[in-house]
């Protein structure tokens, strides 16, 4: 993180020997991406929950990392859960793009990763989604909370686990055991 936080410093310097109009516009949206993520990694990563793991592949591209999840409580207690997150080149305006990549049986979150989460909206219908002024800390513990507070049967993604959940609670712990047993250890 230090390489990305030098080069953005380094970047600075040649910008003012620059003339302003040799800067295109996609490139200060990208510069003033990374200049925020070096700060909201920062502040991330001094903030994760004790539930929580982030990782980035590469150092130098903070807007590609890994998150892991492992609940300490709840149904989903002693799963692994990895998530995948991108920071469009437009973020703090837009949302981070999030995917599970653990297959997982939860009424918030697809078979094929796609998460329901007001915050990971650009808009949303309950004034809860994305904000520029919201943060990569804001979606990590938004991811954090869908596996205990933020678990809602009530407005489902997945309609089929919500309804299993409302028939028979037991066989929906089992079946969400059965995953973790089998994806996310």
């Amino acid at each position: 993180m230090l390489t990305l936080a030098s080069k953005l410093k380094r970047d600075d310097g040649l910008k003012g020997s620059r003339t302003s109009a040799t800067t295109s516009d996609s490139t200060r949206r990208v510069s003033v991406r990374d200049k925020l993520l070096v700060k909201e990694v920062a502040e991330l990563e001094a903030n994760l929950p004790c539930t929580c793991k982030v990782h980035f592949p590469d150092p130098n591209k903070l807007h590609c990392f890994q998150l892991t999840v492992i609940p300490d409580e709840g149904y989903y207690q002693g799963g692994k859960f990895q998530f995948e997150t991108e920071v469009p080149d437009a973020y703090n305006m837009v949302p981070p793009k999030v995917k599970c990549l653990t297959r997982i049986w939860h009424p918030n979150i697809t078979e094929t990763g796609e998460i329901c989460l007001s915050l990971l909206r650009e808009h949303s219908i309950d004034g809860t989604g994305w904000a520029p002024t919201r943060t990569l800390k804001d979606v990590v513990w938004g991811l954090n909370s869908l596996f205990t507070d933020l678990l809602n049967f009530d407005d489902p993604l997945n309609i089929e686990a919500a309804e299993h959940h409302l028939r028979d609670k037991e066989d929906f712990r089992n079946k969400v055991d059965d995953y973790i047993k089998r994806y996310a250890r």
